[in-house]
This record gives structure tokens, C-alpha cells and sequence, in this order.
């Protein structure tokens, strides 16, 4: 293996020559304490940056085995070796040249610790992925720039971030053992008989919309109310307590801007880890939970929509229901039925981002428009019927309508950012204050269908390229010739997931589409291999901007797949 001495003269011979001669220095390379392995090569400085590894023998690394005995305890040290990274490759990296010259960066981060392709580590190495903007001026090469680059700085942010004695061994510990609790209080929820669970002293309010840190000024730590207070006994911190959601039909209801919406988002991301300090790090909820709204203008593929939509005009079938430009009750009944045909346990709905006729029907408009008029069947009369028939449990944003105390089990109230149980009360003015509406719902909640996608009707190639994937941000995908738009898939919380999602999508047609299976048969296939092999499965080479995802969420890909055609 050459040396770094090598790979520091071939950079200063390659100066002032043409971009494309940076191919020269595609290989691996010994830094003494570390191997530097150059996997792709940017074609001209404007490019997509190189692709890097550095390799670290834990004969030097040296950290602990304790620290990753787990699943939990590995996932949160390889994300906190990342940060370290990314913030020691920030401090350095500086501009040289034009275009993407001199950048060092990672995989984009955020508030929550996921299993990334970022870093890696066993006993015997840690591998850290990157990329690198090689030097140039113009479409000539920098190389006395990118020997300082490679040669300096590159070591300069292994020496201060991947050696246990240059971190801070309360630091790591803290995330690692935040992390492992986090994951033994949701493996506990099932047995308590509970979907979420909110700490006491969580500041759930976030920054702003752009900023997705605790806030800072005036942010009231969360208290929970004495009735639903639960406590567990964690692996490290000891008792936790604070408020624990149960199982079936919860209501959170309160004036505006009293902190129902902000509540309910903490939930929602809550099946995701945090980072210590982030205020939601014991913000903990049901991996199976999924958030439902309406989206005007969605695509739906012959999903079995019946049970909450039937007789449509024209005879047009709800069994198989297609349409290019779903309506707000479509869209949301057929966002339900899609969940639960990737078997969701909790569905989290916001009646703000909810169609309002697929939500209540009234005793008056019953009145007024007859059954056998509405094809609507609203929420109000399934979400009993999905529990006692399926077992999912509904967490419910309400601040409009009283008809739903009929049919809750748990009502809470938020008053200033405040919880308060108030079931008894809800329940009382129900009785006293009649809704008399007619319950619409049948006798059962009806069938969930599984589909059967045509491979041939996913296309991921666009002219010569068999595979043009393109992400932006976290609510977009072009594929192919299509764009997948996700901006309603509000469980996706970094550029990494969708990055492996859209990947994903095409190992699924690859290897797993065809002979009658299912979407859920597929799903299942897809995450056994990832489960196995990690996330460089589905790629050709290994990438560092991979995240781990939920199997909703690929659904939800999938589904949004405007050529997306099923049998």
C-alpha cells in the first residue's frame, strides 16, 4: 500500500495539471496511525466531491467495548464520532480553488441519532465516511492545495475526533447511555399498555420552523398530569417519569397556540432517537406510529379505500380506487388504508391537516344529506372499530368538535403548553349535551387489501442512465422522470433516509418485485437484507449519506410513485 508520502508527492507532480489526472490518486493509502482510501474521484471540480474512507485500527482508537456492547450503544456512539467529524471537518476545511474546492464535509444532521452510513466501528476498526472537494483553479489541478488538504488537514480531524483520548468521555457516555434508555423505555410501552411516553421536564417548542432546536426563552417544561404519570426503572438514569399515552382512542384538545399541534409533533417524531439536550430526548412513542393528514392532489394506485368511501358517483369501485389528483377525504382515507396495509399500530392525526368532511359528519348535515348520498363514511365512526378490531390505537388533535368525547378513551387538555386529564369532564358533557348523530359506520371496520405492484411500472432511469436518482431536502425525490413529492410524509426527518428510500425503491424492483408478492412481502424483504447487511446493500459502492428509515415511510414512497401500477 503506498504511503502518504507517495500520495503527497503524486499530488504536487499533478499540479497545474488537467482535473481528470486527480484520477491518478484513486486507491488506499497508509497515514501511519490510519488508512485513507480515495473510492471515487469527482470528474471536474463543480462535481459531486470525492468520495473518502479513513480507517482506525481500535488497537489505537482504543475505545472502550462498553460503549457498544448494544445495537443502542453502537447506533449512538457512530453518531456521535460523526458529529465530531463534521464539526472538526467544518473548523478546517476552507476554500481552495473554485467550484467545491477544499470542501470536507458529511452526511447532512440533525436533532435525532440515527444508524447512518456515516460511521462505523467494531472491535477491531472505525471506518468514517466523507467526501472531499479536490482543488482546482478553474479545470486545473491545485496540488500543492490538496496535498495540504489530504496530507494535513484530513489527519489533523482523525487525530482530534477518532481516538478516545482526544474526546470527552462524559460527553460520549451521556449520548450512549441517553440513547440505550430511550430505546429500553420503548420496548417497554407495549407491555404497559401505552403508545408514547413524555418526560417530565421535556421542552417540546422548537426554535423555529428552520430551526429544530429546543427553544430557549420562555420554553415551560413539560409536566405531566398525576393521573396518566407512569415511571420507568432504566438501564442507567434510574427512574423516569412523566406522562404515558395508553393504548386506544386519545383526544389532546385546547384553545389555539396552547400547544396541542406542538405536543402531538413531539409524538410524532418521538419513534426516532434524540440527542441529549434536545428536550424530546424521552419524548419516546411506538415505532408502528404513523402520522395521517389529507393531501389534495396526491396519485393513489388501486388501494381498497371502502371502509371509509363508498358508492361514488358513476359506479367507480373504492375497492380498487385510482386516481391522479386525489381530493382531501380521498387522500386522507387512502394515506389510512396504506398505513395499515403496512401494518401501522398508531395513527397521529392533526385535524388541522385533515379533510373536515372525512373527519365529522353532524346531526345537522345528517339531516340535511341522507346516507345514501354521502359516500363518505367519516373517521369519527371507524376509529372505534380500528381499535377493537385491529388493534390500532388513534392519537387525535381536536379542537373543533365535541362528537369525538363519544367515542375517546383519554381526553387531554392543554392549557399554556400544559397537559391536563380531563376524560371525566369530556365524558360528562357528552351525556348532558346530545350530539344525536347517527353512527355510520357498519358493524366492522372493513377490509385491509393488500396490493401487488408492477415492477415494469417503476421506472428509474432517465435517457442513457438506467438509475438517475436525485434528492432535495427531505420532501422530494426525482426518480427517473418523475418526482416523488413527500412533503406530506411528515415523518421523514433527514436528507439521509430519503436518500436510501429512493435507493431502496430500486432494490426493491431489482430483487424482490415479481412473483405475486405483496407491497407488505416486499417491504419485509427489503429491511430483512438491510437488517442483515446493513445499508451498502442496496448500493453499488459504499456511500456515506445513507440513513436507516421505517418501512412506512418507503410505503409512502411507493405509493406516491405517480406511474406506480398494481395488480
Amino acid at each position: 500500500m503506498p504511503s502518504s508520502a507517495q500520495l503527497r508527492s503524486t499530488l504536487n507532480r499533478l499540479d497545474n495539471a488537467s482535473y481528470k489526472a486527480y484520477k491518478d490518486i484513486k486507491g488506499s493509502y497508509d497515514f501511519e496511525d490510519f488508512t485513507l482510501i480515495i473510492d471515487h474521484v469527482q470528474g471536474d471540480p463543480f462535481a459531486a466531491p470525492s468520495k473518502f474512507r479513513v480507517k482506525v485500527p481500535q488497537s489505537l482508537a482504543n475505545f472502550p467495548p462498553k460503549l457498544f456492547t448494544s445495537p443502542s450503544r453502537e447506533i449512538a456512539l457512530r453518531d456521535f464520532l460523526t458529529r465530531q467529524f463534521d464539526e472538526a471537518a467544518k473548523t478546517l476545511s476552507s476554500r481552495r480553488g473554485t467550484g467545491k474546492s477544499g470542501l470536507i464535509a458529511m452526511a447532512k444532521l440533525g436533532q435525532e441519532v440515527l444508524d447512518r452510513t456515516a460511521t462505523f466501528l467494531n472491535d477491531k476498526e472505525i471506518e468514517v465516511r466523507f467526501v472531499v472537494g479536490l482543488p482546482a483553479r478553474g479545470r486545473r489541478i491545485l496540488g500543492r492545495q490538496a496535498a495540504e488538504l489530504i496530507c494535513e488537514d484530513i489527519p489533523e480531524i482523525v487525530d482530534r475526533t477518532l481516538f478516545y483520548d482526544s474526546l470527552n468521555p462524559k460527553k460520549i457516555r451521556q449520548q450512549v447511555e441517553t440513547v440505550e434508555d430511550a430505546d429500553y423505555i420503548r420496548s417497554q410501552l407495549p407491555e404497559r399498555g401505552l403508545v408514547a411516553f413524555v418526560a417530565n421536564g421535556a421542552i417540546l417548542p422548537r426554535r423555529s420552523g428552520v430551526d429544530d432546536r429546543p427553544l430557549k426563552d420562555n420554553a415551560i417544561p413539560f409536566q405531566s398530569p398525576p393521573s396518566l404519570e407512569v415511571e420507568f426503572d432504566c438501564p442507567n438514569q434510574g427512574k423516569i417519569t412523566g406522562m404515558g399515552i395508553p393504548q386506544g382512542i386519545t383526544l389532546i384538545v385546547g384553545g389555539g397556540y396552547h400547544g396541542k399541534s406542538t405536543l402531538l409533533r413531539a409524538i410524532e417524531v418521538g419513534v426516532y432517537n434524540h440527542l441529549p439536550n434536545d428536550g424530546r430526548e424521552f419524548v419516546v412513542t411506538d415505532p408502528h406510529a404513523v402520522k395521517i393528514r389529507a393531501e389534495d392532489g396526491r396519485s393513489i394506485a388501486g388501494v381498497n379505500i371502502s371502509p371509509f368511501i363508498n358508492q361514488l358517483p358513476q359506479n367507480r369501485s373504492t375497492q380498487q380506487f385510482s386516481t391522479p389528483n386525489a381530493s382531501g377525504s380521498t387522500s386522507q382515507a387512502a394515506n389510512i388504508m396504506e398505513a395499515l396495509e403496512v401494518e401501522a399500530k398508531v395513527l397521529l392525526v392533526d385535524e388541522d391537516t385533515a379533510a373536515t368532511n372525512f373527519m365529522i359528519r353532524d346531526h345537522r348535515m345528517q339531516q340535511l344529506i341522507q346516507k345514501e348520498k354521502e359516500p363518505i363514511t367519516p373517521f369519527i365512526d371507524k376509529i372505534r372499530q380500528l381499535y377493537d378490531g385491529h388493534g390500532v390505537s388513534t392519537l387525535l388533535v381536536m379542537g373543533g368538535s365535541g362528537d369525538y368525547f363519544d367515542v375517546a378513551d383519554t381526553v387531554i387538555a392543554m392549557d399554556n403548553f400544559c397537559p391536563y386529564e380531563v376524560t371525566q369532564q369530556a365524558k360528562k358533557i357528552a351525556e348532558e349535551h346530545a350530539t344525536y348523530r347517527e353512527t355510520e359506520g357498519g358493524e366492522e371496520f372493513g377490509e385491509i387489501t393488500p396490493r401487488i405492484p408492477v415492477a415494469d411500472s417503476i421506472d428509474p432511469s432517465r435517457g442513457k442512465r438506467s438509475v438517475k436518482l436525485q434528492v432535495r431536502d427531505v420532501d422530494e425525490v426525482a426518480f427517473g422522470t418523475e418526482d416523488i413529492d413527500l412533503s406530506s410524509v411528515e415523518q421523514i426527518v433527514n436528507v439521509g433516509q430519503l436518500r436510501a428510500i429512493a435507493t431502496a425503491l430500486v432494490y426493491a424492483k431489482d430483487r424482490h418485485m415479481g412473483k405475486q408478492r405483496t407491497i407488505p412481502e416486499i417491504i419485509d424483504r427489503v429491511l430483512a437484507d438491510i437488517e442483515k447487511n446493513g445499508l451498502d446493500i442496496i448500493t453499488d459502492y459504499p456511500q456515506g449519506d445513507l440513513a436507516v428509515f421505517r418501512r412506512f415511510e418507503l410505503a409512502a414512497a411507493l405509493n406516491r410513485l405517480r406511474s406506480l401500477e398494481v395488480e
